[in-house]
């Protein structure tokens, strides 16, 4: 099983932007674009606005699970996604939301944001598919050796690493994934897991137990990370004989999933779980009548939780039928 960099990736260009549109989509990623996607061909007006393109996804060294596309790089997946969404005229602008909100609650309309250009748009309708951040370990040295050998990234800082020892922390399909693209880097790879079985895919597992560049230390959880410059090692704990030991290394890569916008969430004033996810309803709509969460951030229990593409994508679509309705209905009593 190998794996390789991205090879392409979709230039989004600035275009005018108007001040209101039918729907505005937050995120990028796999619901936001298949909402997108959806509600062009219902002929809304819309409009896409994201912080990143891609998501998760674009992090990912190999994506092997999406129907009738095998063996692709996450940005080259991402790649098609944006084409796709761009046939339509659909405008995607980079921007950071900052806020949404309502000027007037006897008005519709809703209004969203932006940090960096600092725009104000106005919709009927809001579908938030904004995903989560990636999980820190929470351990000494973390933070300050971020970027200095700790990294959230393989594809984006594994190349930095050739020849070198490094480790990468997690059990799931990113850890996993991530352990074997490095193996093609790195002369050594440390996949380390608090548990003593993965819960990713079968095909991966087996795939980095038999890898002759991978070490797997099960039951073993981060202490600390080590170095004054950059990264030089990390303490570790072997929970089942509660030993310690240090293992030299150059760097370190976090996989432990994912955590959602908590803080944004409330702000705005959507309900969230118990995991701080937006609660939604089976068509994604949330207890703010016009605002719509799919993909990763929705939760609730409504919600299955099985955090794949295609169940993003599926979410975005379902999330783009029901704004579909809702503005028809809120328009038939403009």
């Amino acid at each position: 099983m190998s794996f390789r960099l991205r090879t392409s990736f979709t230039t989004v260009k600035e275009e005018p932007i108007k001040d209101k549109y039918d729907v505005i989509v937050v995120g990028g990623g796999p619901a936001g674009l298949s909402a997108a996607l959806y509600l062009a061909r219902y002929g809304l007006d819309i409009i896409v606005v994201t912080k990143t393109m891609g998501g998760a996804i674009s992090e990912a060294p190999l994506v092997d699970d999406y129907l009738g596309i095998p063996d692709i790089a996450g940005n080259d997946l991402v790649d098609k996604f944006v084409k796709h969404v761009k046939k339509y005229n659909v405008p995607i602008i980079l921007d950071e939301v900052l806020n949404v909100y309502k000027k007037n609650s006897d008005n519709p309309l809703w209004y969203v944001k932006t940090r960096v250009k600092n725009r104000e748009i106005a919709a009927y309708a809001v579908i938030l598919a904004v995903g989560s951040e990636k999980r820190k370990l929470g351990v000494p040295g973390e933070d300050k050796l971020t970027g200095k050998g700790v990294s959230y990234c393989v594809t984006c800082d594994g190349p930095l690493f050739k020849e070198k020892t490094v480790a990468v922390i997690g059990g799931g399909n990113s850890a996993l994934t991530g352990a074997l693209f490095l193996s093609n880097i790195a002369s050594k790879v440390y996949l380390i897991h608090r548990r003593d079985a993965f819960r990713a895919f079968n095909v991966y597992v087996e795939a980095v137990k038999n890898n002759p560049r991978i070490e797997i230390l099960t039951n073993t959880i981060v202490k600390e990370i080590i170095g004054s410059e950059k990264v030089e090692a990390i303490r570790v704990l072997n929970t089942k004989t509660n030993q310690e030991h240090t293992i030299q290394l150059d760097g370190v890569f976090i996989e432990i999933g994912l955590r959602p916008p908590v803080e944004f969430f409330k702000k705005i004033g959507l309900n969230v779980d118990e995991e701080g996810r937006a609660v939604v309803n089976v068509d994604m709509s949330t207890n703010l009548p016009g605002v719509y969460v799919a993909g990763d951030a929705a939760g609730g229990p409504f919600k299955y939780k099985f955090e794949q593409i295609a169940t993003a994508a599926a979410e975005g679509a379902i999330a783009a039928d029901a704004v579909a309705k809702y503005i028809v209905s809120i328009k038939s009593k403009i």
